[in-house]
């Protein structure tokens, strides 16, 4: 195949902007994002992928107001289910390949050993039944399908829970963070990364063997309170308030949305498809902050 043409959905959000830059060396991307896209509206998505025809659609987009769908789960279900689905279908249209990003969410949390991609979901609330939802519409719609489930991303752009640990802790004299859910942290750059990779070995192979579902996730795990105490840890003390962050339990700090207790991801399947094994979490973490 001549220089791939990619349509990437989501152009301004975490995973979507390393995309833009991991991709740029292999392909001809058009980028897009709300409003010149409306994901609740099907004639939107379809212009879009009609009009620029593309090898491959990646969809980085998504509602990720985790506590907001719990009041608006109709808003929700329109970009994290209804919208991948289109987009699957009409890139199946063209033959196309479609990139789609779920999430962790998607398991209750009441496993304690590490979520395999056969394991079933059972999700606890809104945004994980609506993701769960693009997934399963994802694979009906369109057997050259990625779609890779992701877990706690962060970076050093948009909103994510390290920057708002910085910012709390510039602020406050006291963190409180819960400590009994557990996690994979892992850094958006990562994701374009292995993205990139992945998919380029995809469009190379003679048939479509690599299609399918994939964790994609930091190795290692911590709880949010681990995760935010290492962030602590790095940030000069002439910059922060606050050095200490206090564990609590999950009861202290109640939200909308439950959250899953235990959502680590074995990401075994990724590295024998493709070769690729991320960093430990907090390999990553120190990277991102030196930056």
């Amino acid at each position: 195949m001549d220089t791939p043409r990619i349509l990437l959905v989501g152009r301004v959000g975490q995973v979507g902007y390393e995309l833009r830059r991991t991709l740029a060396p292999m392909a001809d991307i058009t980028s897009v994002d709300f409003p010149d896209i409306d994901l609740t509206q099907p004639d939107s998505i379809r212009h879009w992928v009609r009009e620029t025809r593309p090898h491959v659609v990646i969809n980085a987009a998504a509602y990720t107001a985790v506590d907001k769908a719990e009041t608006d789960e109709a808003t929700a279900a329109k970009i994290n289910g209804t919208a991948p689905g289109i987009l699957a279908e009409e890139a199946a249209r063209l033959g196309a390949w479609i990139v789609h990003y779920s999430t962790d969410y998607i398991f209750d949390g009441t496993k304690r050993t590490p979520y395999v991609e056969t394991d079933a979901p059972n999700p606890l609330g809104a945004y994980g039944r609506t993701k769960l939802a693009g997934d399963l519409a994802v694979q009906a719609a369109n057997p050259r399908h990625l779609i890779f489930r992701l877990c706690w991303v962060y970076g050093a752009r948009g909103g994510n829970f390290m920057l708002t640990m910085m910012r709390l802790a510039r602020e406050r004299d006291r963190l409180r963070v819960v400590n009994d859910q557990s996690g994979c942290p892992t850094w958006s750059r990562m994701i374009g990364q292995a993205t990139t990779a992945a998919l380029a070995k995809s469009l190379t192979a003679t048939d479509s063997h690599t299609a399918g579902t994939y964790h994609l996730a930091a190795s290692g795990s911590t709880t949010w309170h681990g995760f935010a105490q290492s962030i602590l840890d790095q940030m000069p003390t002439a910059e922060k308030k606050c050095a200490v962050a206090e564990p609590i339990p999950s009861s202290e700090y109640p939200t909308p949305a439950q959250r899953p207790a235990y959502s680590v991801l074995d990401c075994e399947k990724l590295s024998r498809t493709f070769g690729l094994k991320l960093p430990d979490w907090h390999t990553s973490l120190l990277q991102v902050l030196e930056k």
